[in-house]
């Protein structure tokens, strides 16, 4: 018989018909309750045995042990289920030994500790419950842009250029660690490497997407990016995804429109497809907020938080409005702030979240940024200070997107280049977006793991991607 998922099962009225489940074992109570949890859904189902079972079998239905269970789906006695599973046959498909397995209900593990068992930690409810999520806000993204007409490119992920201009890059290269061959001055000779050039893991496919741009109108990519940062704060990760629209004809104005759309749609869908799992991430994280001093508790609830996202018209304001506001607040004025607030300054985490939380209660979207701390390629603003950037602030965490109009005047972007000593040479192809019918465009990034964060509201972005690649730390 064809397996049936338990999600179905629960999610039906239906009683007195025959199914078969396949899961792991939850628990087992009394020699007779099995809580099955396939994977499909958040809750389990219990599994009632009601026939002489082998003794040997019996023994073996630990959890964590796999099972095909055979039976009639009735109206439930118990509480907290409508339906449970009366049980014709039960089959073993993996044993699990109950003193070596790590995730047993009455040690409730740390998040700390689950790290270290990425491999098994899915299995959980709090994890089960974030790469539901994950996998939702993924399919929400590629419907959003592909309802809008948007085509889907896939950019290098070996590159040679450094788009963000950081050089925290990973290098790719088959050259020999211990003799590289060299050049007369004792540099090394790239040329005889693998692409005959220097390359590295892509930080970013922007550049590469403004050159579809330039040909489809609307593309968007959504991919892996690396950065060597060596960074081992809850807020980075050395392998991470973004998804990057870029769109001919655009202006900054547009650029905001579109983010602001596009955040609204994904945080509803997740809202719509993954209600039961947010509602129980939900419950977790005011659970753990309870054991925080009073000073360090969330002022809202993760439910209440997306709903502010959701029907709140984005506040918009210029980076100049941003310092006069941060200067004037009675944070900044009782010294509250780790970092100075001055213009010109590259706003910080605390920066941002007061803007949000405390001044505006709803997101922001910051404009107009110095241009002397934005990268290389954003449009020069007429005031010859600041840039057409924007950034997109949400509650609780902070920047949640950054974009930009991308300078499409090729003199102002060969000056700005050169002011930050970017060498024009290796950037021909890019140039010659600007040489060969030149439109103005704009574009964004969206960290995906930053999204996800967001929405599922757990502490660490290390929770929300399935194997976390950080600083010393490369396992599974």
């Amino acid at each position: 018989m064809p397996r049936t998922r338990i999600k179905d099962i629960l999610a039906s009225d239906k009683t007195d018909y025959t199914v078969t489940i396949k899961g792991w074992v939850r628990s087992f109570r009394n020699n007779q309750f099995i809580a099955l949890n396939d994977g499909s859904c958040l809750n389990n189902l219990q599994a009632v045995i009601t026939l002489d079972t082998d003794e040997a079998l019996v023994r073996n239905i630990n959890p964590g042990a796999s099972l095909s269970i055979t039976g009639t789906v009735v109206a439930s006695l118990g509480k907290g289920q409508k339906v449970e599973l009366k049980t014709e046959s039960i089959e073993l498909l993996g044993a699990c030994d109950p003193e070596k397995y790590p995730l047993q209900l009455k040690n409730k593990p740390s998040l700390e500790y689950l790290r270290e068992i990425a491999h098994l930690r899915f299995r959980t409810n709090t994890f089960g419950a974030v790469f539901r999520v994950r996998h939702t806000l993924a399919y929400a993204i590629h419907k959003f842009y592909n309802d809008r007409g948007f085509v889907y490119l896939h950019t290098p992920i070996v590159t040679g250029s450094d788009a963000e201009g950081a050089g925290e890059m990973f290098r790719v290269t088959t050259l020999p660690f211990d003799n590289p061959p060299r050049n007369e001055d004792n540099s090394i000779d790239y040329k005889e490497d693998f692409f005959g050039k220097s390359t590295n893991l892509t930080v970013s496919g922007q550049l590469e997407a403004e050159l579809g741009a330039m040909a489809f109108g609307e593309v968007y990519t959504f991919g892996p990016t690396f950065r060597a940062e060596n960074s081992n704060t809850a807020r980075h990760l050395a392998e991470f995804w973004m998804i990057e629209p870029e769109v001919a004809f655009n202006d900054i104005n547009d650029n905001m429109d579109l983010a602001e759309d596009f955040i609204r749609y994904i945080i509803g869908y997740a809202m719509e497809h993954n209600r039961e799992d947010l509602d129980f991430l939900a419950t977790r994280l005011a659970d753990e907020d309870k054991q925080k001093p009073m000073n360090e508790r969330s002022e809202m609830g993760l439910v209440e938080k997306l709903d502010v996202v959701l029907n709140n018209k984005f506040e918009r304001i210029t980076y100049t409005e941003a310092i006069d506001i941060l200067l004037q607040s009675p944070h900044y004025k009782k010294k509250k702030f780790q970092y100075d607030v001055s213009w010109g300054i590259d706003l910080q985490s605390e920066h941002e979240r007061y803007l949000v939380e405390k001044h505006f209660k709803k997101p922001v979207i910051v404009t107009g940024y110095p241009k002397d701390i934005k990268a290389f390629y954003m449009r020069q603003n007429d005031d010859g200070k600041t840039v057409a950037a924007m950034d997109i602030l949400a509650p609780g965490i902070g920047e949640i997107v950054g974009g930009s109009q991308r300078e499409e005047r090729l003199e102002k972007l060969l000056q700005r280049m050169e002011e930050m000593h970017i060498p024009a040479h290796e950037m021909e192809w890019y140039l010659d977006t600007r040489r060969f019918g030149t439109v103005p465009h704009a574009g964004f990034g969206l960290g995906f793991e930053r999204i996800v964060q967001f929405v599922t509201g757990m502490g660490n972005i290390r929770d929300v991607i399935p194997f976390p690649r950080t600083p010393k730390n490369a396992e599974f």
